[in-house]
C-alpha cells in the first residue's frame, strides 16, 4: 500500500514584529535558511499576558518558538538552539567546538551585544517606535 509522507512541520515563532527580539530570532532563522511560521502576539490585546501564552512563557514576554512540541524562550538562547540545531545549513554562526578561542570571541560578542548594545538599542526602539 501507500503510505503517506508525513508533512514536515514547521517551527513556529510566536512574537510580535515590531519586538527587536522576536526580529533577533528571525534574524537567525534566515541566516540558518530554517523556514518558519511567525504568529503574531498582539500587544494591545494583551495576547502576551493570557493564561495560555504564559503556560509557554511564564514571564509574558517574546519571542518564544515551538519546534515540533519543543518550546523555548529567550531569544538568545533561541538563536543558540537554531544555529547549532541547523548548524549544517546557512550561514555558520557558532565555531566548531574544538575551536576555543573562535568560541571564546563568540562568548565575548554576545555579552558586548547583550551588555553594552542591547540595552541602549532596546531604550531607542522604546522611544522611536512604542512610546509614539
Amino acid at each position: 500500500g501507500i503510505i503517506p509522507s508525513k508533512l514536515a512541520m514547521v517551527l513556529k515563532l510566536f512574537g510580535n514584529p515590531l519586538s527587536t527580539c522576536t526580529r533577533r530570532v528571525a534574524t537567525v532563522l534566515k541566516e540558518k535558511n530554517v523556514p518558519y511560521e511567525l504568529v503574531v502576539i498582539d500587544f494591545a490585546k494583551g495576547e502576551h499576558k493570557s493564561p495560555a501564552f504564559l503556560e509557554k512563557q511564564p514571564f509574558g514576554q517574546v519571542p518564544y518558538i515551538d519546534d515540533e512540541g519543543f518550546t523555548l524562550f529567550e531569544s538568545r538562547a533561541i538563536c543558540r538552539y537554531i544555529a547549532t540545531k541547523f548548524k549544517d545549513q546557512g550561514t555558520p554562526l557558532i565555531p566548531d567546538a574544538a575551536d576555543v578561542k573562535a568560541l571564546g570571541k563568540l562568548e565575548q560578542a554576545i555579552s558586548i551585544e547583550g551588555q553594552n548594545f542591547d540595552i541602549f538599542a532596546a531604550g531607542l526602539a522604546a522611544e522611536k517606535v512604542f512610546r509614539p
